[in-house]
């Protein structure tokens, strides 16, 4: 079951609406998000920028730890590796995250990117949880 939902994931933040990132599946544990390659997103090689595929993994794997964080919780990234497995330059990309292991505070996840059903890149990242301060009435 989701605990809790933010506002910031239902719309979207303005950088992944930026690259066109979408999410389209959500639940405890896992998410994926979906990118259309786009000329905007090439690098001068004519090939998807590595920073759009990062930016993929990043935003999926902190919609993946909210989706098991309770309503005063939020998360940041501690670091993220990634790598690049194969250039692309068109069609639809899915990162698919899940977390692998899950501590008191600190979360490693996995995301695979694919296109086509081909791995273009695989990210391992960790992410920290805190309590959100509560402002005084």
């Amino acid at each position: 079951m989701l605990n809790y939902l933010p506002e910031e994931l239902k719309k979207s933040d303005i950088f992944g609406d930026y690259i066109g990132l979408e999410f389209t599946q959500w639940q405890e544990g896992y998410s994926q998000c979906v990118l259309h390659a786009d000329k905007h997103l090439l690098n001068p090689n004519g090939k998807m920028h590595g920073g759009a595929l990062y930016t993929m993994a990043d935003s999926s794997m902190g919609a993946t730890v909210f989706s098991v964080l309770s309503k005063n919780e939020t998360c940041a990234t501690i670091e993220i590796k990634i790598a690049y497995f194969k250039a692309v330059a068109s069609g639809l990309l899915t990162c698919d995250t899940k977390i692998l292991n899950m501590g008191n505070r600190i979360v490693t996840l996995e995301s695979e990117i694919t296109n086509d059903g081909a791995l273009i890149a695989k990210a391992i990242g960790t992410f920290f949880i805190f309590t959100q301060r509560q402002e005084p009435d």
